[in-house]
């Protein structure tokens, strides 16, 4: 389709995960537990729970009613989509005959005209498409994505063929001239936008488009409008899309929303969107994100409130909505080519979304809140399962935020150990050898194997947290005179050959991070955070202190060492004073993987000359 973005888009391209390889010692292991512990206890738990037997009941093949609730089609798909990116990484027969039975029921379960949702056909089927909160498109976008992953990943088309099928029977039904439809869930919208991309069939954007494009203009009917204390805002059908100013709602369907809209601008040019996103990144991220990159303070509508209302003991935070921020920041980043967006993806890589796994692989948080009395804890699977299944989805691929590729050259924005394979816009080859001691460590290093030598610019993402660097070309440090430092990237431009080697270094001290002061909840408190990772406070390293019952002050000293095997050698942080007191700190996403107790992220700052109370 033809793009006329305006001049203050860059419209970068990602370098998708299949051209990635991930060996980082932080990550490779993680996406190994992912592949032999997450996966299979999610499609374990979907068989339990009858997610995947009414995809056979809804084929014929075998009988029985519907089972669980009208949006778990969905969980089958994501834990088929995570199935997929581990595949990228290490083809599995086993794991993949597996997959392959399991699309051969989604397949059997699609009605002739291409319907697909196992509780209709099943439970409801004369009340299709009658309430536009029960998930119907929602579910197939997951599938869509859970689709052109698996294609990637192994050029089998089956379960593409049933995305298709799927979207042209949404395209039969609705759009210009034929029925309206507000989808009460996001997640259609940049789903449909894969599709386009991966068959190249124009109409799936226009109908992402289409969908975006009915918000906000009274057509939306069903659960969430008729409920009073929700209404159209909370799944964002209060104004139309490009009229947006503030977040509002249900937090995880805001994510999909934005995430859509920046995929449809730059899928068709559309500077419509443009403003309107720029405009509620600013108002999520300065006025409504916890220093955890958590978003949705509220249990009542899993979403927002006010501005500034932050709470850490009861703050909602659901995983989802961590992972939605990193969509949407990742296709930020891509549209304007600034590092606050790909600095956001960090910050939810390492804080947001980890925290709601366990170092095991196999227990889940749905909520995160920033403090915790210990009363707080993961569990094996929720009655609504979104949050386990979306991390078996998202973490796998990782590397495809690593890269991407401007009209002239390469953006580094992930730091993460590995191999890429990439193209510039006139197709000239490069491939890119990275190492790193990230997070623990703000050294990495880069080797350049152009298919020649040739002049273009590397761009290097300097973290918004880093407050000190140096670079290194083939040993040689260069001089700030020949690099310069654009929206947070430092760009080195020069005739790049084969062998070339770069080294960044970036200073990660201990950093003590304060709230604006429109934040009730953190007066007069502080966080500690050392490079990406957030720290806290938990009760097994802490014995002797209460929970909130304690202060700190801010003139300590630290030490920073790896720790025990129990936190799979993560760095942990002391904190030393004048007075002897020490406190013992550890990474955000590794609270309550040992004994339970309390937790906290914002701690009381002593006054100067106060006396501690423990």
């Amino acid at each position: 389709m033809e793009n006329n973005l305006n001049h203050r888009v860059l419209n970068w391209t990602p370098v998708p995960f299949n051209k990635v390889n991930v060996t980082d010692d932080f990550w490779l292991p993680r996406i190994a537990t992912l592949k032999n512990v997450t996966i299979p206890a999610c499609l374990t738990q979907c068989e339990k729970t009858g997610r995947i037997s009414n995809f056979a009941r809804a084929g014929g093949l075998e009988t029985g009613q519907h089972q669980g609730m009208y949006y778990d089609d969905s969980d089958v798909y994501k834990v088929l989509e995570g199935a997929a990116y581990t595949l990228m990484h290490e083809r599995d027969p086993i794991l993949e005959k597996e997959i392959d039975r399991i699309i051969g029921l989604i397949a059997a379960a699609q009605e002739t005209d291409g319907y697909l949702s196992t509780y209709y056909t099943l439970a409801s089927p004369d009340f299709k498409w009658t309430d536009m909160e029960k998930h119907e498109m929602y579910n197939g976008g997951h599938l869509i994505e859970a689709a052109v992953a698996y294609y990637e990943a192994t050029g089998k088309r089956e379960m593409l063929g049933v995305a298709c099928k799927l979207a042209d029977h949404y395209l039969s039904m609705f759009g210009p001239s034929k029925r309206h439809w507000v989808e009460g869930h996001q997640g259609i919208e940049l789903a449909l936008v894969k599709l386009y991309h991966i068959t190249g069939e124009a109409k799936y954007v226009s109908f992402a488009q289409w969908l975006l494009e009915e918000r906000g203009h009274g057509h939306g009917s069903g659960a969430i409008w008729d409920k009073e204390d929700w209404g159209p805002a909370y799944c964002q059908d209060d104004v139309p899309v490009k009229d947006i100013e503030k977040v509002t709602g249900h937090a995880v369907r805001a994510m999909y929303l934005y995430a859509g809209m920046a995929d449809v601008a730059r899928a068709t040019g559309e500077e419509g969107y443009l403003d309107a996103l720029l405009r509620v990144w600013a108002h999520t991220v300065e006025r409504n994100m916890y220093v955890t990159g958590g978003i949705g303070p509220s249990r009542h509508n899993e979403g927002f409130t006010a501005d500034y209302d932050l709470p850490n003991d009861t703050a909602y935070c659901e995983t989802c909505a961590s992972i939605g921020m990193a969509l949407w920041n990742h296709r930020m980043n891509l549209l304007f080519g600034d590092a606050k967006y790909a600095d956001i993806v960090e910050q939810e890589l390492y804080n947001g979304v980890l925290a709601g796994i366990s170092l095991s692989g196999d227990r889940f948080f749905y909520v995160n809140p920033l403090a915790s009395e210990g009363n707080h804890h993961r569990v094996e699977w929720f009655h609504t399962s979104c949050c386990p299944t979306n991390l078996a989805r998202f973490l796998p691929s990782i590397g495809g935020y690593q890269f991407a590729v401007t009209d002239k050259g390469i953006v580094c924005n992930q730091y993460v150990a590995g191999k890429a394979d990439l193209q510039l816009s006139d197709g000239f080859a490069v491939q890119i050898e990275s190492a790193a001691d990230y997070p623990w460590e703000g050294n990495i290093r880069l080797k350049l194997r152009p298919q020649r030598e040739r002049i273009f610019p590397l761009l290097l993402r300097i973290p918004g947290w880093c407050r000190g660097f140096q670079v290194c070309v083939n040993g040689d440090r260069i001089h700030p005179d020949a690099y310069r430092l654009e929206k947070g990237y430092l760009v080195l431009e020069r005739n790049w050959g084969v062998g070339d080697a770069v080294e960044l270094r970036l200073e990660e001290p201990v950093q003590l991070v304060r709230a604006k002061a429109e934040v009730e909840s953190d007066r007069g408190r502080f966080a500690v955070r050392r490079g990406p990772i957030l720290y806290c406070l938990e009760q097994a390293d802490n014995p002797i202190l209460k929970y909130d019952d304690y202060a700190m002050p801010a003139d300590m000293t630290w030490s920073i060492a790896p720790g025990s095997d129990s936190l799979e050698g993560a760095y942990l942080l002391t904190a030393h004073d004048r007075r002897g007191h020490t406190f013992r700190l550890i990474p955000y996403y590794a609270w309550d993987n040992r004994s339970p107790g309390f937790m906290q992220v914002w701690v009381k700052e002593l006054e100067s000359g106060a006396l501690y109370k423990q």
